[in-house]
């Protein structure tokens, strides 16, 4: 199902921002995206801000309705334009068991995530302090081994099904298995869900390109 009238504020290089495009692929949207966060600033001006007090990426409008927080954004996309698609479930335990995750990437994932990425892709070499990374990078291993561990009987993170918590998660998957310099152990199961990704094509559109 197309329609035309969403707009999607924020950069493509946000981790925030390529989840709500990858979902708005895997649902047929059809929306403006217009650039803000970072170097392409507006995120700071009085009228982003009265659309999002937060003055973060993204921010949806539809018509008359916005809204932000990427998580959010995602729910609202499938229940609005995904009636039927498993990427949302209709049981109410099934969809528990997906908010669940969505709850912990930014809880638990994302907190361990972001000095890795940082360090690792926004931060010039010579500043890089590399044993401070390591450290920082085994922290985020011993969160990964959780959905891990789960994958290990699970061809998704909930089952049989593709849903917003795989988008949610692979997301951030991507940045932990594209940065560079650190030692990583091998998440046999892991790796084998995400290895999935490369055929879907919001992830090869939005989160396959080159890290920035």
């Amino acid at each position: 199902m197309g329609t035309s009238n969403l707009t999607i504020w924020g950069r493509a290089n946000s981790v925030n921002v390529q989840k709500v495009l990858w979902c708005a692929e895997e649902l047929g949207l059809s929306y403006q995206r217009i650039d803000a966060g970072m170097a392409f600033g507006r995120n700071t001006e009085p009228d982003y801000l009265a659309m999002n007090p937060n003055g973060r990426v993204p921010t949806l409008v539809d018509g008359d309705f916005v809204l932000w927080e990427s998580n959010s954004i995602m729910r609202y996309f499938a229940l609005v334009h995904g009636q039927g698609s498993p990427i949302y479930p209709p049981s109410p335990q099934h969809r528990a068991a997906v908010d669940r995750w969505l709850d912990w990437t930014l809880s638990t994932l994302q907190p361990v995530d972001r000095p890795v990425f940082w360090a690792l892709v926004r931060t010039p070499l010579e500043k890089r302090d590399m044993i401070a990374i390591q450290k920082d990078a085994d922290a985020e291993a011993v969160v990964w081994r959780i959905p891990d561990a789960q994958l290990a009987t699970r061809q998704f993170i909930e089952g049989d099904q593709f849903t917003l918590a795989d988008i949610a998660l692979g997301a951030y998957a991507r940045r932990w298995f594209g940065v560079e310099g650190i030692s990583k152990p091998r998440l046999p199961n892991l790796e084998r869900w995400f290895a999935q990704f490369a055929s879907r094509p919001g992830f090869a559109k939005y989160l396959a390109p080159p890290m920035s």
